[in-house]
């Protein structure tokens, strides 16, 4: 019977697919953050230029945004990090 080692190529390659992900998604939520806002914005133009209530919307969705961009741009700790890390706990 065989064995399936995971090779470091491999473990490369899913990190690759899993950021690809990310930044799709990240992408997708800018493209309907933009359309939705955009949206939102057209309709009080439309209707007056009253109180800029579109305001409540973006800030709400763009701490979203905030966060979601975060998540993508932050970088993962290194393996030196996470060794100093156990050592604080006896690990």
């Amino acid at each position: 019977m065989e064995t399936l080692e995971r090779t470091p190529a491999d473990d490369a390659r899913t990190r690759a697919i899993e950021r690809l992900k990310k930044r799709h998604e990240l992408t997708s939520h800018v493209v309907v953050f933009t359309m939705v806002n955009g949206f939102l914005i057209a309709i009080w133009a439309l209707t007056g230029h009253g109180f800029f209530w579109p305001m409540f919307p973006l800030f709400g969705w763009g701490i979203g945004l905030v966060m979601h961009a975060w998540d993508f741009y932050w970088r993962a700790p290194s393996e030196d990090q996470i060794r100093r890390e156990m050592e604080r706990f006896g690990g």
